[in-house]
């Protein structure tokens, strides 16, 4: 995002936020009345524009209070001493080292901001950096967040903020951020130059991200799995041995087996959704409709969602670290006998 605001004055900053009323609502309402929060809590899916709106935020709130182009241009560098972005530090655990936390970031919250006129700190990933199983600097940061200095803003962005104490949450004001629709990431996808037959695919797994949408595009990964459940669909109507084996064994090839299992679930679903009376925007796969439709009347909603069910099931397997290869087979011999 440009360091300079689209029209709009100080809004402008929120102008490359899509299909997120409700937290833009929230957020340039809190700074037309002057009432930005010490402390916020961003939740929803990644690549929704949390991080955007955090962004913007801060340089809204230091344009209200006075900053000019050049802060702007410094804070969209990264560049700003008031306007910090913190990802976690321990690369093995995810979470921020308590140490690194109580002697290099808290400490500048405890002091008037260094060039403007308010101070923001950013945890782009708090339910990682912060979580519950890791207290000590869960507990750390909540106690700043309970003395909050004037002047002094944390933003908190969470996919999962279950994950993060209880009272850390009750300390910060929450706004949701919502999955993106169909239409917005294929219009974010086409202005990325993907192609047309790739964009179906991967925004129907990519739970409303733009984010995870651009990558499953690389490489075609989301079209590659749609084939792959065509093609354990296919097999498990009634097939050779041979074809079982060769579905089973793509399956527990894939680099990402959980989103190959996502994959089957969201088709099997179509297929259920498609057999009640779905309409076709209401799907998933919404690109193949027809096939979809066609498949769904064979199959029948019953034993699509049984499909469904028995695919669910397998995710408690790969938790325990079942053999992938042992755990496919069982699959797709149990899909063809779902019922």
């Amino acid at each position: 995002m440009s360091g300079t605001p689209a029209p709009g004055g100080a809004h402008g900053y929120f102008a490359g936020i899509h299909a997120q009323p409700h937290a833009l609502s929230v957020l340039t309402s809190a700074l037309d009345h002057g009432r930005v929060a010490s402390s916020y809590l961003f939740e929803g899916p990644a690549g929704v524009g949390k991080q955007l709106a955090a962004l913007a935020l801060a340089k809204s709130q230091l344009t209200r209070l006075g900053a000019g182009p050049a802060t702007m241009e410094r804070v969209a560098s990264g560049n700003h001493p008031d306007v910090r972005v913190f990802e976690p530090r321990d690369e093995g655990k995810g979470n921020v080292q308590v140490a690194y936390l109580r002697e290099e970031i808290l400490p500048l919250a405890q002091y008037a901001p260094f060039e403007a006129q308010a101070t923001f700190f950013i945890f782009p990933r708090a339910d990682v950096s912060f979580p519950e199983t890791h207290p000590g600097a869960a507990n750390a940061l909540l106690k700043t967040l309970e003395e909050p200095r004037p002047a002094v803003h944390f933003i908190l962005l969470a996919e999962r903020p279950d994950k993060l104490l209880s009272t850390i949450r009750s300390r910060c004001q929450r706004v949701r951020f919502y999955p993106l629709p169909y239409e917005e990431l294929d219009a974010i996808l086409a202005k990325h130059d993907v192609a047309e037959s790739l964009r179906g695919p991967a925004i129907a797994l990519a739970g409303g991200s733009a984010e995870r949408a651009l990558r499953l595009t690389e490489e075609g990964v989301a079209e590659r799995l749609l084939q792959l459940a065509f093609q354990v669909d296919d097999v498990t109507r009634g097939a050779r041995v041979g074809d079982y084996v060769d579905a089973a064994a793509a399956l527990a090839a894939e680099p990402d087996v959980q989103l190959g299992l996502d994959t089957l679930v969201a088709f099997y679903r179509d297929l259920a959704a498609s057999a009640l009376g779905a309409r076709r925007e209401e799907l998933a796969f919404r690109h193949v409709a027809e096939e979809i439709e066609a498949r769904g009347r064979t199959l029948g909603a019953r034993k699509a969602a049984a499909r469904v069910a028995a695919i669910t099931s397998v995710f408690e397997g790969l938790d325990r670290n079942a053999n992938p290869r042992v755990t496919m087979d069982a699959l797709v011999y149990e899909l063809r006998h779902a019922h």
